[in-house]
């Protein structure tokens, strides 16, 4: 079924029961809506955008952060038989200018928080775009765009669009990056979003009765995908602002929260805040959070046992999985074999999954290859990217460039990732992007970047620089110079020394990380046993 149409359902089943609700914390804010007003509010978006002519197979690009609207938008966009392309609310501006290149879109939705990135780059934009539409406070609309309430008040009665969707049509182009941090547009159909709600309500058996708790960006796949399995049956999504571990706390308690994943360094920090007494768990009601799952990268065994010492008695569970498969559950650990801490799991329902070597036989026993899935969340293509999507989708499998082995019990595990891509607290970071930054330092004459293994965020970026010769650099004038960038590509961990290349150039990585990665590795390991 196309996911409009369980929305559909669950506004007409439980028309008055609460959807959605929205809590800010550091304004002392509350909001919520329900089915009804959930489904009200697509058709009217909708509505608008067909009366100014956009039509199935159109893009609407979405960048919001997450809020009460954020969800009816998606889905109003997808009733309309055009394309929901939501994009990451870090981008900056050239980011944002060269996804919506490719995605050619006709609309741009935009919350207030992303008017000083759009504006550089507005006239560039406008080849393609004809219509914005604000999201933020209407008084602080700029001239060129139109509130987003305004947009919609006049389509309370009219009649849906008479659009016909199949559950194969395109629905969804989300971007991801590949490990030279070029941003390559993943698309996905309907047939793969229906499925990412079957899979997740497979796996985790969500009632009416469970509340899910809803934190990371819904521009992700991860997190909308998790909250699918609770969408599929109507059950209330709690949407938190913000990731402060008291905050967290208190909105289970509060919300009678029972379902939330989490990413590993808010698990991490909750942890710390109990053990410095920072949070008192037995003034908070917590009995009824059955479930607290956890991914986006590897889990830590030892954050799991201790996790388990306060929270007795709740399950845990793990999913792995990548836009390409449209969010988590290709590969599955399960509640039932909690106790076998450390794995990613097994292929999840409906999906199945491989080891490989560079040639395509499969691999047993505990040999390490590339790990490869198969299943009805593979997406159709990179668009506009034919090359990209040969390499990647072959005979119908998607192989997903990290290398993983089988245990004696046939587990997966993951053993490093094909891509030098680094996993900072779950958010992609790329060493090349970095890097070229770096190179405007005329003091500098080379940079690697690599990721060392970190107990809490699972990697940090860190820095071997090389300096020129006769220039003086120390490790406040890198601070310094990289207060530019973001906060979360900005290096934790600087060393100067030499950059081995290889005789065609590139950096010999491999080299580095034995030097600066594997006794902090080897230390976190000693740890986890």
């Amino acid at each position: 079924m196309i996911i409009t149409q369980i929305l559909a359902e669950n506004a007409k089943k439980y028309k008055n029961d609460t959807a959605l609700v929205e809590r800010s914390p550091d304004t002392n804010s509350r909001r919520k809506i329900t089915w009804e007003n959930f489904f009200h509010t697509s058709n009217q978006l909708a509505n608008a955008l067909a009366k100014k002519g956009i039509l199935k197979g159109d893009k609407v690009t979405q960048l919001m952060t997450n809020s009460l609207e954020w969800l009816p938008i998606y889905f109003g966009i997808l009733t309309t038989g055009a394309w929901a392309v939501p994009l990451n609310f870090r981008f900056e501006s050239d980011k944002i200018l060269l996804c919506s290149k490719i995605a050619a879109s006709r609309v741009f939705i935009f919350g207030e928080e992303f008017v000083d990135r759009i504006e550089p780059i507005k006239s560039e934009l406008e080849k393609n775009i004809e219509l914005w539409i604000f999201t933020g406070p209407e008084n602080e609309c700029p001239d060129w765009a139109v509130p987003f309430e305004i947009f919609i008040q006049s389509e309370s009665k009219d009649p849906l669009p008479q659009v016909e969707l199949n559950i194969e049509d395109d629905a969804a182009l989300y971007f991801t990056s590949g490990t030279t941090g070029v941003p390559k547009a993943v698309l996905l159909t309907h047939k793969n979003l229906e499925h990412a709600c079957i899979v997740e309500q497979s796996h985790h058996k969500q009632t009416r009765d469970d509340i899910f708790l809803c934190i990371p960006p819904l521009y992700h796949t991860g997190a909308k995908m998790h909250w699918m399995g609770s969408f599929m049956v109507g059950g209330k999504c709690v949407l938190l602002k913000g990731v402060n571990p008291k905050w967290i706390i208190e909105a289970v308690s509060e919300e009678c929260c029972t379902i939330v994943w989490l990413l590993v360094p808010w698990a991490h920090d909750i942890l710390i805040s109990i053990e410095n007494h920072e949070i008192d768990l037995s003034k908070h009601k917590l009995s009824q959070w059955r479930l607290m799952h956890a991914g986006a990268q590897p889990v830590p065994p030892s954050l799991i046992e201790t996790w388990q010492k306060y929270f007795p008695g709740q399950a845990y569970d793990t999913n792995y999985g990548l836009t390409e498969s449209t969010g988590p559950g290709c590969v599955h650990l399960g509640t039932q074999n909690a106790e076998k801490i450390g794995p990613i799991g097994q292929p999840g329902f409906c999906w199945e999954a491989k080891i490989v070597d560079k040639v395509g036989n499969h691999l047993f026993g505990n040999e390490s290859g590339e790990l490869i899935v198969k299943g009805p969340g593979v997406m159709k293509e990179y668009y506009k990217n034919p090359e990209e999507t040969a390499k990647t989708i072959k005979n119908g499998w998607l192989h997903t460039g990290d290398i993983a082995r089988y245990d004696m019990d046939g587990f997966i595990w993951l053993v490093d990732r094909k891509k030098d891509m680094i996993i900072y607290g779950g958010e992609n970071v790329f060493p090349v992007e970095i890097e070229h930054f770096f190179q405007k330092n005329k003091k500098i004459k080379d940079i690697a970047v690599i990721g060392i293994p970190d107990d809490r965020l699972g990697e940090i970026p860190a820095g071997i620089i090389s300096v020129k010769p006769g220039c003086i650099l120390c490790e406040s004038d890198i601070i310094d110079f990289q207060q530019e960038l973001p906060r979360y590509k900005q290096l934790k961990k600087i060393f100067f020394g030499d950059v081995p290349r290889n005789p065609t150039g590139k950096i010999e990585k491999p080299k580095l990380r034995r030097i600066y990665a594997d006794d902090k590795r080897k230390d976190i390991q000693k740890l986890l046993r």
